[in-house]
Parts: structure tokens; sequence; C-alpha cells
């Protein structure tokens, strides 16, 4: 379902014919908003109606193995990984013919943000990245334990490293990714229809083999698409992001859990502002619209 006066649009970007919802005067200034993993488009709804108001031209796409996103050829790899979401966002914009944009995210979706962000930093207003706020990840340190607790957050991905886990995602995947929502939004009351609406995104016949991908790769289980191995090396060295970027923390995330020390400002060099929203958990953009919407106003206005 699309709501308001957003309407699905389809291009052809990269190795993707990505469908997208766009809202908004086609002259405005640009926002790209780019959801994680389980979720898709509808988290920004009201971001983007709020942006939109406000003179904004949002793009909204799914990501590779969402929606009514498609590969071009079935010979192109099924990778999730996350060179291959931040060359997807830079194709779509050249395809749009997008100068620069602000760059909103969370989960996969602030990944590919950063990467953007960090690799072709004169293409970006600003960025919005909520949870993690430097969210490339290290591959290389990444099979190093971390603390218990991280770990037990992380069980899902464990999962997703076993054939259990794929059966799991393939043949449960609504109870599965639900069961999700309410383990990292505690405190988020949303209802059934409002899942229900997105979870149509997980229909999509790639889904379960780019999200098993994405949860393999990033721990070096399995190798990544040949093709991206140039961009892959660029983020091993862990780029700086020079662009003005707020970090959006929710108080209640269970799987990307706030602490005090924001980790994340080392790897800023420009503008940057972090904020811990209470009462919020890891669907930022859907559980608090307005201090998400703020926030790509302020990257983009230069304040």
């Amino acid at each position: 379902m699309v709501t308001g006066s957003q309407h699905l649009r389809t291009i052809e970007a990269g190795a993707l014919s990505v469908a997208y919802l766009e809202t908004g005067p086609a002259d405005g200034p640009v926002a790209i908003l780019l959801h994680g993993f389980p979720y898709d488009v509808h988290a920004f709804d009201a971001v983007a109606e709020r942006l939109s108001g406000q003179g904004w031209r949002c793009i909204v796409p799914y990501l590779r193995g969402y929606g009514a996103t498609r590969f071009l050829s079935s010979e192109t790899m099924r990778s999730g990984q996350q060179a291959a979401l931040g060359n997807d966002l830079l194709a779509l914009m050249d395809a749009l013919n997008i100068e620069r944009a602000v760059l909103g995210g969370y989960d996969w979706g602030g990944r590919a943000a950063c990467i953007v962000s960090a690799l072709w930093p004169e293409r970006v207003l600003g960025l919005v990245s909520c949870g993690t706020g430097y969210n490339i990840q290290d591959i290389a340190g990444a099979k190093q334990p971390v603390d218990p607790d991280s770990e037990f957050r992380y069980w899902y991905q464990y999962y997703f490293h076993t054939e259990r886990g794929v059966e799991g995602l393939s043949r449960k995947r609504c109870e599965l990714t639900q069961f999700i929502w309410k383990l990292w939004s505690p405190t988020w009351g949303f209802d059934q229809a409002t899942f229900d609406q997105t979870a149509e995104a997980f229909d999509n016949p790639d889904f379960v083999d780019v999200v098993i991908h994405s949860y393999r790769h990033r721990y070096g289980v399995v190798a990544g698409d040949p093709e991206l191995k140039g961009l892959e090396r660029q983020l091993a060295d862990q780029p700086m992001i020079s662009v003005p970027t707020v970090v959006l923390d929710g108080g209640d995330d269970e799987v990307s859990v706030p602490s005090e020390e924001d980790k994340s400002a080392p790897h800023f060099t420009g503008p940057y502002r972090r904020a811990i929203v209470p009462g919020v958990g890891h669907n930022f953009p859907q559980e608090a619209p307005e201090v998400f919407a703020d926030a790509v106003v302020e990257v983009g206005s230069g304040r």
C-alpha cells in the first residue's frame, strides 16, 4: 500500500531495477531515506510526509531483496554485503541524476548511507545515521568475540549462519521478523496492520538469499561478490566521514544498545552531533519521525 501523495516508481540502477517511493516537489532539496532489516520503505512514511511538507523531495527505495526491487540479471550474485548496499545507493543517485542529497538511514540503510558519505562525500549534503553511528563494518575484526551482552543480542546473526536459520527465515519469515520487531523495540506499540504492511516486502524472491549472505559475509564466513572486491578493500580501511552528521540512538534500542561513550565520534571529521532519544527502539524513523525529519533538515541546512 502507498500512502498519502507517495508514488511508487521503478528505475534501472546498476545491477537492480529499484522500486522506490517518491514524494515532494521535484525541484526541492533531496533526502534519500534508507530502511534496514527487517523493515521496509514504510518506516519513513511519516518522515517523508513531514519533509515533503517543508519542500523536500524524498526518495525512499526498497533495498535489494525487498519489495518490488529486482535484480536485472539471474547471473548477479545475491549478495547482501556492505559494498553492495553502498554501490546500490550510488547507482540510484546516478540513475536519478541526483548530484547531492541528504542521506538518512538505519541498520542496513544506515550502512549504505555511511559508505557513500565516506567514499563520495561530494555527493552528500549531510548524513543522519541511527543505531550505529559509524555503520561501516570492520570485517577483518569481526571474528574476535565481543562482550557477552552483545553476543547474546546478535543471536539472529549466528542463527543465519546455519542451515536451520535458512529454513527458519524461509518458512517462518513473518513470525521471525515480527518477533525481532518486538525484541528490538520493546516500547513501540505497533499494531498488526503496521507489521503486515511491511511484511509484504519480505515476499521478494531474493529476500532470503540476500539476508543470509549479508549476515554471513560480515563475519568473513562466505566470500563476497567478486565485482565488489575493490570497494570492500576501501571499506576495510575504515574511511573517515567528513560530511555534516547527526547520529540518533534510540534509548530503548535492544539490539544496538546505546552507551554513554560515543564510540562513533572518532570516525567523523565534520560537523557532528549525537543524541540518545528516550522511548525509541531500533526502528527510529517510524517510532520518532519528527526527530528524524528535523535531523535531516538540520544537516541539509548546514546549521
